[in-house]
C-alpha cells in the first residue's frame, strides 16, 4: 500500500473525510481533513475541525506512518480552510448551493476564472455555476474533467456557512456550454 493510500485509509477508518494531501520534497507531509455532515466525533460537537480532530488524526497517523515505515521529517494536519478546494464529484455534491470559484484549464470567453453559484447539472458528470457578468445572469455548464481548480469562496461572518442558499433564477439565463470552447481565446 502506497503512503498516499495509508494516510487515506486511516483518516476514512477515523470518520474524516480525506481532503487533500501533500508532500514536499523537504519532507512535510500535509493533511487537510474534515468532519463528515452527520456524523458525532468524540471530540465534541462542531460543523468544522477542531484543534482536537487535528490532534487524534496526527496522533494516530504518526503510529501508522511508523509502522508502515513512511519517511517524512514533518507531519502537518489541519482543516481545508474556508476557502475549501473542490476535488470529487462528492466534493460538489455536498457544496451545491455554495458560491465557488472555478477555474477551467482552458479559457472560455476570453476568461477561465469564473464566480458564483455551483448547482448540479443536467448528467452525471455535470455541474452548473450561475453567476453574474455584470449585466445580468449567465450559466456555465462544465464537467470536473475541464475544471483546474475548484475552492468555496470564504464566507466571513464567524457564524459559519448558515447563511441563506439562494436559488437559481427562475427565468433562467442562457446557458453557456464550456465543452464547445475553442481554444483561441487569451487567459
Amino acid at each position: 500500500m502506497s503512503w498516499s493510500q495509508t494516510v487515506e485509509k486511516t483518516v476514512t477508518a477515523m470518520g474524516y473525510e480525506l481532503v487533500d494531501l501533500e508532500r514536499s520534497s523537504g519532507g512535510l507531509l500535509r493533511v487537510y481533513i474534515d468532519r463528515m455532515p452527520g456524523r458525532s466525533y468524540l471530540t465534541g460537537e462542531s460543523e468544522f475541525v477542531l484543534v482536537e480532530d487535528c490532534e487524534a488524526v496526527t496522533r494516530q497517523l504518526q503510529y501508522v506512518l511508523e509502522v508502515d515505515n513512511v519517511d517524512y521529517a514533518r507531519l502537518e494536519v489541519s482543516s481545508p480552510g474556508l476557502d475549501r478546494p473542490l476535488k470529487t464529484p462528492a466534493h460538489y455534491g455536498r457544496f451545491v448551493g455554495e458560491q465557488v470559484i472555478v477555474t477551467l484549464k482552458v479559457p472560455f470567453q476570453g476568461r477561465k476564472k469564473y464566480e458564483g453559484q455551483l448547482l448540479a447539472g443536467e448528467a452525471d458528470d455535470a455541474w452548473r455555476l450561475v453567476f453574474h457578468d455584470g449585466k445580468v445572469d449567465q450559466v456555465l455548464d462544465f464537467t470536473l474533467a475541464e475544471v483546474r481548480e475548484a475552492r468555496l469562496v470564504p464566507v466571513i461572518d464567524f457564524k459559519g456557512r448558515r447563511g441563506k442558499k439562494s436559488s437559481a433564477p427562475a427565468a433562467g439565463p442562457a446557458p453557456v456550454d464550456a465543452a464547445t470552447t475553442d481554444g483561441d481565446s487569451q487567459e
